[in-house]
């Protein structure tokens, strides 16, 4: 996710896409792996921060200052209805809350609630700190920051109402980067890894490590980037599941490794 603006895209999607090693928690979590249902195409411009179904229809956030946009649309197709975000900004995750939409940027300090319909910005909300992941969980907001805690927020008036660290025994866990919210437990991408934690917001404790691997071939590897993008289908187990510059949209179910 975050980049020194000196780089060339091209040199970034480069190192970027040789994944740190995945994080380590201890025995007693279990392992799942991702298991391919079907594929959609996924626009390979797209610098994926944030990734939401609301219904049928697909937000997609994303970053670069100078590229970062919010759009929606259905799964695979072109959006159709798009807001830019203006430069100095560099947009983040967003979540949808009833008829708005919120959209996180990452170091500019600056919330935007949106139309969930039109995403004509309605306000701008100030907050410290960088922004990263967004999902929304019953009465408030999750909110990450590349660090290993969860922010919960209000989600009218973006206050922050507590936090949790996340962490397996003595152990935690940062970088935590995209996220999602199904029920009460949260999802979370870690940066630079294939990896996807499951965590239980209550305490923080990560109740399941995702291994999201082998999804891309070497060559797609090659102009793509890290993963980062997984939102929940309502009314199922499963999820769609993407990356900065990746091709490829992919839904899948979360099992258990053999």
């Amino acid at each position: 996710m975050r980049i020194l603006v000196s780089f060339s895209l091209a040199l970034v999607a480069s190192l970027a896409a040789c994944a740190a090693s995945a994080p380590h928690a201890n025995d007693s979590v279990p392992r799942l792996r991702v298991q391919v249902l079907s594929t959609l195409p996924h626009d390979t411009t797209a610098f994926t921060e944030g990734l939401e179904l609301d219904g049928s229809t697909l937000y997609e956030g994303t970053g670069l200052v100078g590229r970062s946009e919010v759009r929606a649309g259905q799964p695979g197709a072109a959006p159709t209805v798009r807001a830019d975000l203006p430069s100095p900004f560099f947009g983040e995750g967003v979540t949808v809350v009833g008829s708005t939409l919120w959209q996180l940027t990452w170091q500019n300090g600056v919330a935007i609630e949106r139309d969930a319909r039109t995403l004509a910005e309605l306000r701008q909300v100030p907050y410290q700190g960088e922004g990263w992941g967004l999902c929304h969980q019953q009465d408030r907001l999750v909110m990450s920051n590349g660090s290993d805690q969860l922010t919960f927020r209000d989600p009218a008036s973006f206050a922050v109402l507590g936090a949790v660290t996340v962490h397996s025994g003595n152990q935690t866990f940062d970088q935590l980067n995209e996220l999602e919210c199904v029920g009460g437990t949260v999802y979370a991408n870690v940066w630079q890894t294939d990896t996807i934690l499951r965590i239980d917001p209550a305490d923080g404790a990560v109740t399941g490590m995702i291994d999201a691997s082998g999804l891309l071939t070497d060559a797609q590897r090659q102009n793509a980037d890290v993963l980062n993008g997984i939102a929940a289908v309502p009314g199922t187990d499963e999820f769609l599941v993407t990356g900065k510059l990746w091709p490829t949209l992919f839904r899948v179910k979360f099992v258990g490794t053999s």
